[in-house]
């Protein structure tokens, strides 16, 4: 295949309009050095609609009734890029009553004893947290997430959070207020998930709100996990805003070919993250069908969180990441055709060298 390549004329790389402009867009507000591997600046969650509308919830925090509880915690964490619960299930460390609840891991119980809340473990790399803080949420982590091995699939180096709050009120109905969620009387269920609430254990908080906590809980995971893919792209395409300056000005990539090989692998693994952990983060989960007090609770907080304008948003990245693919391709075909004889030395000289060796080692 080599010698076929070495043949072939000599390509010339040409870039599409598109390419530029959209590298424009991606990068006209970041500020490019030469230490491309310097991590950007978090994402300002304040800009989503459940920060704007925080002031929504001042009349339920101003105000005490006999029937409200106090304001708790539920606190996200994403630690990886996906988890594999099938493994974490029988985690020694896990309280027996955990069990599957749809499309999770639930914990009924977890924390020091009469300050415990609940925990919703989602394939998808992140974890929710009623009732518990960050040192708790970083404490489940340690003492379950990080204590097995195996059960986390390429480990983030800095985690996500999403932070929210909520209160029990039985007097209320259950609904997201701002940034509160409020915990209260629910319609009962019609369809097939009416039957689910025969089967669960004694947990930290309402029996009755525990499918809606699940629906929010599910809301918030995808929001963690967008927000591992906004930081993974943002990375990437940062490192690759000077490749159309450098085209245009030299015609060369400004990279030499060991480097467009790393940055081709490196986008091939992002797109292979991609695929073996697909999360859908527009459609509605097949869970909600049927049940539309439930839907209306995860798309409350999946509006609140600007999921579907954040989607599209990476959508156009991911095209964008998808061309500089091809035009590295392009650059990695023409420096193989360029150093041909340099390249078959790199693959088969090493080879060779460890032939000789061994058999002068048997003479």
């Amino acid at each position: 295949m080599l010698s076929h390549l070495f043949r072939l004329r000599r390509c010339q790389i040409s870039p599409s309009p598109s390419f530029f402009l959209r590298i424009r867009s991606f990068t006209a507000s970041a500020t490019i050095s030469n230490d491309i591997d310097e991590p950007p600046k978090a994402k300002p969650k304040a800009s989503t609609p459940l920060r704007r509308s925080a002031s929504d919830s001042i009349p339920i925090r101003e105000t005490r009734t006999p029937t409200r509880g106090d304001i708790q915690t539920v606190f996200t964490l994403a630690t990886a890029e996906r988890y594999l619960l099938s493994r974490l299930r029988h985690h020694p460390n896990l309280p027996a009553q955990t069990q599957a609840l749809n499309e999770s891991l639930w914990i009924p119980k977890w924390g020091k004893k009469g300050k415990e809340g609940e925990v919703f473990v989602f394939s998808n790399g992140s974890f929710v947290c009623w009732g518990l803080g960050e040192q708790d949420a970083k404490a489940f982590a340690a003492e379950v997430i990080d204590s097995a091995s195996g059960i986390q699939v390429a480990p983030l180096a800095i985690p996500e959070t999403e932070e929210l709050e909520f209160v029990v009120d039985r007097s209320e109905n259950t609904r997201l207020q701002g940034d509160l969620i409020i915990l209260g009387q629910m319609q009962p269920l019609t369809g097939a998930k009416s039957s689910l609430t025969k089967k669960f254990p004694s947990m930290a908080l309402p029996e009755e709100t525990l499918l809606a906590r699940y629906a929010y809980s599910q809301a918030l995971s995808r929001s963690t996990a967008l927000s591992v893919l906004e930081v993974s792209l943002d990375v990437y395409l940062t490192s690759m805003a000077q490749l159309p300056q450098s085209l245009i000005k030299t015609g060369k990539p400004g990279m030499g070919r060991t480097e467009l090989i790393k940055k081709l692998g490196e986008l091939m693994k992002f797109r292979q993250g991609l695929n073996l952990n697909r999360e859908n983060f527009s459609d509605v989960p097949d869970f909600y069908w049927g049940e539309p007090e439930l839907e209306n609770y995860f798309n409350s907080m999946t509006d609140a969180l600007d999921i579907k304008e954040r989607t599209d948003s990476v959508n156009d990245k991911i095209t964008y990441a998808a061309e500089a693919q091809s035009v590295l391709r392009q650059l990695l075909t023409e420096a193989i055709i360029r150093d041909g004889p340099e390249l078959w030395e790199m693959l088969v000289g090493k080879e060779e060298e460890e032939h000789k060796t061994k058999n002068v080692a048997l003479d």
